[in-house]
């Protein structure tokens, strides 16, 4: 099969385009610059931005689907970066070129949490997409992944650096909110299997590991695995005096957290069922033993 893949120099693309051609697919990649993703041999690059649809035209022809990753975790609106550029109008842009381009099969990369009255903006766009798509011709799938961790990732990895070198690790609230990290191999084995899986099509997948955590005991599975036997040291924020002060620096783009990230934080992130471990037929890796792998004391 020949897939054409937006997002491929991320950290969950770079890995989809790994067992994709592993799996002896053919791959095409829209890159933004040219050097991107040199590293992967036997790879298909194309210049173009799922912004700016006129980049997109015949690019996809020969294609027999496409899965889709752009997007953001956090706007900067001053340089033109936001969740409805990012997540709607992308999407629009990439539907558009696929069924004009004569493309059937189509994989959305979405995120747990998203539904139709969300209270963050982050899921409200990320709604609108999936609304597109399901609006489509086009044979899809969603994919809504919970924490994606892995050797590359930003959150587990920014985790064990504050255990490492922090006193005290800070805890927004109570700690007790609920976290269900999925390994990005797992997430990767998911799309790739699901492009020839009849069963997968019109289907919106909630995609999470194998055992929900709270925060805290993220956090102590976290220092446990770095050597600190007793867990992690924590100091826990009241929320009335955190809310505020995020609110008020999240304009800075140093500040480590918007309000949309504390939100959807404290709303927890685990899934209500795990169709899609059923369907792809997936053995999903566990977290301790996979994060233990990549974590360095």
């Amino acid at each position: 099969m020949k897939v054409f893949i937006t997002g491929g120099s991320g950290f969950v693309g770079r890995e989809i385009i790994r067992q994709l051609l592993a799996a002896n697919h053919s791959v095409r990649a829209l890159v933004r610059e040219a050097g991107q993703l040199k590293s992967l041999s036997d790879l298909d690059r194309i210049v173009g931005d799922t912004t700016q649809p006129e980049t997109l035209r015949e690019q996809l022809s020969g294609c027999d689907a496409v899965i889709h990753l752009v997007g953001i975790i956090r706007e900067f609106p001053g340089k033109g970066v936001t969740f409805k550029k990012l997540h709607v109008e992308s999407t629009e842009n990439i539907l558009q070129a696929a069924q004009e381009q004569g493309v059937k099969r189509y994989l959305q990369m979405s995120a747990n949490g998203t539904r139709k009255n969300a209270v963050t903006h982050y899921h409200q766009t990320k709604w609108q997409a999936e609304e597109r798509v399901r609006q489509s011709r086009l044979d899809w799938t969603i994919f809504r992944p919970s924490l994606i961790y892995g050797p590359e990732d930003q959150f587990i990895n920014m985790l064990a650096q504050l255990v490492k070198t922090m006193p005290l690790v800070p805890v927004m609230g109570d700690g007790q909110y609920q976290l269900q990290p999925v390994s990005v191999i797992d997430i990767a084995h998911g799309f790739v299997t699901a492009l020839d899986k009849p069963v997968a099509v019109g289907k919106t997948y909630q995609c999470c590991g194998l055992q929900p955590l709270s925060y805290d005991q993220l956090l102590d599975l976290i220092a446990q695995t770095l050597g600190q036997v007793t867990g992690a040291r924590k100091i826990h924020q009241p929320l009335w005096m955190m809310k505020p002060v995020v609110a008020a620096l999240q304009s800075v783009p140093l500040f480590p957290m918007t309000s949309d990230q504390l939100q959807m934080l404290l709303e927890g992130n685990v899934c209500e069922d795990n169709n899609w471990q059923d369907d792809l037929s997936l053995e999903l890796h566990e977290l301790s033993s996979s994060i233990r792998t990549y974590l360095k004391q």
